[in-house]
């Protein structure tokens, strides 16, 4: 299943500006954090929780933010 990330791809913005700054804070390379977003790796819950940390997203908007399904599927 593929999950479109609009919604966080605009928190990574609005807080780090690009995502290799986001990536560097999360502890993962730009590459690893693209293959995610693109679908081609999962986050792991480690990761989606540090996420929310960083970005300040609140975990009972976890799904609005990584699990929203992808509509062009």
């Amino acid at each position: 299943m593929k999950y479109n990330y609009s919604k966080l791809l605009g928190k990574i913005k609005e807080i780090y500006d690009t995502q290799e700054k986001f990536a560097l804070a999360l502890g993962i390379g730009r590459v690893s954090l693209s293959q995610r977003l693109n679908g081609k790796l999962e986050f792991s819950q480690n990761e989606i929780l540090k996420s929310c940390e960083l970005l300040k997203i609140k975990k009972k908007d976890i799904p609005i933010y990584f699990f929203v399904e992808d509509s062009l599927q």
